[in-house]
């Protein structure tokens, strides 16, 4: 089992920069394939980015391509979310995520972290 503690949301205005951090417990992270989702009010959870044990396969969904990036460190037990270029629409509640399977574009998740949340102004 693993447990997930999400940070560095805040209050960004239009065109900025976050970083969202997600440390993780538990013996073998590196053998988790993590992700993150965001869920908006009153829209349902989305699947933002994923990315493999090994950090060698990554899946950004359409409307983050080019903005945000998903990275891990193994060694730290900790998976990133760089997100750029900033809209207001990126507003939401961000929570990371892990699962056992193989493969960065099943939505199917086993462990879940508290959520940050990530306002952005206009």
């Amino acid at each position: 089992q693993v447990q997930l503690v999400g940070s560095g949301g805040g209050l960004v205005q239009a065109g900025g920069s976050l970083r969202l951090s997600c440390a993780a417990s538990g013996r073998s992270f590196s053998t988790y394939t993590m992700g993150w989702f965001r869920q908006a009010p009153g829209k349902e959870r989305e699947f933002v980015a994923a990315i493999s044990w090994s950090g060698g396969s990554t899946f950004h969904t359409d409307s983050v391509k080019g903005r945000f990036a998903i990275s891990r460190d193994n060694a730290k037990n900790t998976v990133y979310l760089q997100m750029n270029s900033l809209k207001p629409e990126d507003t939401a509640v961000y929570y990371c995520a892990a699962r056992q399977g193989a493969g960065v574009t099943s939505r199917a998740y086993d462990y879940w972290g508290q959520g940050t949340q990530v306002t952005v102004s206009s």
